[in-house]
């Protein structure tokens, strides 16, 4: 199933004592990069996130936001420290003598230095924060892939309606080549009567330079391989496996046999028709830059 590069899910739960919330969004890129913005303190859950999502995404630029709360389970304790805290105390009395200012000094007063203050927190089970992380984890990256999988069916429908039109082209194309041929033959006989007397016509020599004519304007090989490579295309649409990269490589073949066609062709109505499949081949190529 084709699938587009860009994507985003979001989930917020609650599991195991903790509230996760976790962002992904997704934009083209050549290869799977990634990023990450966890908490200081969970910086441990980025890599095995990367793992993680690189087992289902291929190519892409990925971001992933990830918030932590501890609902239950891991109690801080808080702990004072007391030279600091006798450090602002002096400080204050100091300030009430010099200035002789009423002596308030309370308990709140001194609270109002948070950093005498210190949280500690016993050590949290690293694989118990992990499975909470991946738990909400699958359900953004569910929601994530069904965008994924949602975009990538618009644009393979409109890839496969622009290489139905190819093959349509390209039918022309053979259609008109052999009556190229036969013009030239009819203008080459036309100038030759122009020129020569009958008696000396020689219809030999111009079955001759026909197909010789006939040798260097052939299309043939290339618009059965254009044909063949458009099977080829429709094949790797259907593939269960991401095709982005090949369907690219694909491409540049496509407009290889284009360009051929188009540089043998001496006929104006050959070439409108080699520039319209080169048109219909440059729009692919875009939609095939956002396919994974």
């Amino acid at each position: 199933m084709i699938r587009s590069m860009t994507g985003y899910g979001r989930v917020a739960q609650i599991v195991d004592g903790y509230s996760v919330l976790l962002e992904i969004k997704s934009v083209n890129h050549r290869y799977f990069d990634f990023t990450a913005r966890v908490p200081r303190l969970y910086g441990y859950i980025e890599e095995k996130l990367k793992t993680y999502l690189q087992s289902v995404i291929t190519r892409g630029k990925v971001e992933v936001f990830v918030a932590i709360d501890v609902l239950e389970g891991a109690e801080g304790e808080i702990k004072l420290n007391h030279r600091l805290a006798e450090s602002y105390i002096g400080a204050l009395r100091e300030l009430q003598q010099q200035y002789g200012l009423r002596d308030d000094i309370s308990v709140s007063t001194v609270a109002r230095y948070a950093d005498i203050f210190t949280e500690f927190r016993p050590p949290e089970d690293e694989e118990r924060v992990w499975v909470a992380v991946k738990k909400a984890a699958d359900s953004a990256v569910s929601e994530f892939v069904a965008m994924r999988c949602s975009e990538g069916e618009r644009l393979r429908s409109d890839i496969v309606a622009r290489a139905e039109n190819i093959s349509t082209l390209v039918t022309q194309v053979e259609l008109r080549s052999p009556q190229t041929v036969v013009d030239y033959r009819a203008r080459l006989l036309s100038k030759m009567n122009e020129v020569l007397d009958n008696s000396r016509f020689d219809e030999t020599r111009i079955l001759t330079e026909a197909a010789i004519y006939a040798d260097k304007v052939s299309v043939d090989e290339e618009t059965v391989r254009l044909k063949s490579h458009l099977k080829q295309f429709e094949i790797m649409l259907d593939a269960k496996e991401p095709a982005g990269r090949k369907l690219d490589f694909l491409m540049q073949e496509m407009n290889r046999e284009a360009n051929t066609i188009g540089s043998k062709a001496s006929d104006i109505e050959i070439a409108r028709v080699v520039v319209d499949i080169k048109a219909e081949l440059e729009k692919i190529r875009e939609q095939i830059q956002n396919i994974e």
